[in-house]
């Protein structure tokens, strides 16, 4: 079997983007007819360049490849051009072909992925959802996080429609480019009054997951964790950028709250420092950016050991959504997945059939590959927005 042809979408979502504005996907057809999707996550430039990007590494290195050859494709394209690193826009573009193959495989063999990396270890998927402001109310996502009883409204209504996890940074509007920052008395005051507040407002049956992007610099960081210990959330995500992983450590050594973080990390090589540092104990991933399915496999067997869990990220499409379900049905150490409210809206609509969620749970799919597929007719309907951020 050989791939013989490669072909790139970019989707632009439709109001109010969950997900991102753009996503950025893969179809690779086989000389057997069989297709298979891929997608990446977070190449930091225009999509329609993170399109061609794919079309180019493909030409170069996976037209006229044996799709099952997936540890040798991934060595050649890792390594091409005298690279052979960690380079985030490189490996997301390697994510997005590697996915693809593995949907290959599994349709190919009639099984899901699942079961060709591990078989089923649990039933389901617990998961989480952001709290995101309702369309329409005038209200951003950022001012309704940073509002404690905007945000604890929001958080009750998530839990009505079945979740018991929800996430939400209480220092959203800081998020800018010069982070990271000291955090002023005001704002420590607001941060704790926010996570005071919903978890007044959610009892003590629903997990908090505080989850801050880097904005601070370390001392801030341990400022809040200290403050947060007491409404006990079941982690603090990426408290100080990921670049100085010494001083996220540092962070999780002086609080009793668990450090999550990953979303920007690619490879096992990066995750592999984080752990051996005991900078985080809970691994978030981002599949379409880390390296793949099988790099994630090797990335949550490699935190097993530091008896570390997996929480794999998610603010994409709903071809990584699904890669995620993969990885979390077949590995022990999975503990919560993220999901965009419901996995339902333009995810529903973008797939000939649906990720199925249910009562605070994703169900996986038995079809084989990947389980899911886009509907073409709809990802022709919607092109690229050229408005790429807010």
């Amino acid at each position: 079997m050989k791939i013989v042809d490669a072909k790139t979408y970019v989707v632009g979502t439709p109001p109010p983007h969950r997900g991102g504005r753009n996503w950025v996907f893969l179809k690779l057809t086989t000389d057997h007819g069989i297709k298979g999707f891929g997608e990446a996550f977070g190449i930091p430039f225009h999509p329609k360049k993170a399109a061609g990007l794919i079309e180019d590494m493909c030409e170069r290195g996976v037209i006229g490849t044996n799709p099952f050859d997936v540890e040798k494709m991934w060595r050649n394209l890792y390594g091409s051009m005298y690279g052979q690193h960690p380079d985030m826009v490189k490996v997301a573009v390697i994510s997005a072909v590697e996915m693809a193959c593995w949907d290959i495989i599994g349709r190919e063999l009639n099984q899901p992925v699942y079961n060709l990396i591990g078989g089923r270890y649990r039933e389901k998927l617990w998961s989480y959802t952001y709290l995101y402001a309702e369309p329409g109310t005038g209200i951003s996502t950022s001012q309704l996080q940073c509002d404690p009883e905007r945000a604890a409204e929001r958080a009750v209504a998530y839990v009505k429609q079945g979740f018991t996890a929800v996430k939400f940074d209480p220092i959203h509007d800081l998020m800018l480019p010069s982070s990271p920052y000291e955090l002023t008395l005001e704002v420590l005051n607001r941060a704790e009054d926010v996570v005071r507040t919903v978890r007044e407002a959610v009892g003590s049956k629903v997990e908090l997951l505080i989850g801050t992007h880097g904005q601070m610099n370390t001392y801030s960081a341990i400022r809040l964790a200290k403050r947060l210990e007491k409404y006990d959330p079941l982690w603090f995500e990426e408290p100080v950028p990921p670049e100085n992983v010494d001083e996220m450590a540092r962070v999780a050594r002086s609080t009793c709250v668990p450090i999550a973080t990953g979303e920007r990390l690619s490879t096992m090589y990066e995750f592999a420092t984080l752990v051996e540092k005991q900078a985080a104990s809970i691994l978030q991933m981002s599949i379409g950016r880390s390296g793949g399915i099988l790099m994630a496999k090797k990335i949550a067997a490699m935190a097993e050991v530091h008896y570390a869990q997996i929480a794999p990220h998610l603010y994409c499409g709903p071809i990584e959504a699904a890669a995620n379900i993969h990885i979390g049905i077949s590995t022990p150490n999975f503990l919560i997945q993220e999901s965009i409210e419901r996995l339902d809206g333009f995810y529903t609509e973008i797939l000939n059939e649906p990720i199925q969620w249910e009562d605070g749970y994703i169900l996986p799919s038995s079809k084989p590959g990947l389980g899911v597929e886009l509907n073409e007719k709809v990802v022709e309907k919607h092109p690229c927005n050229e408005q790429l951020w807010d």
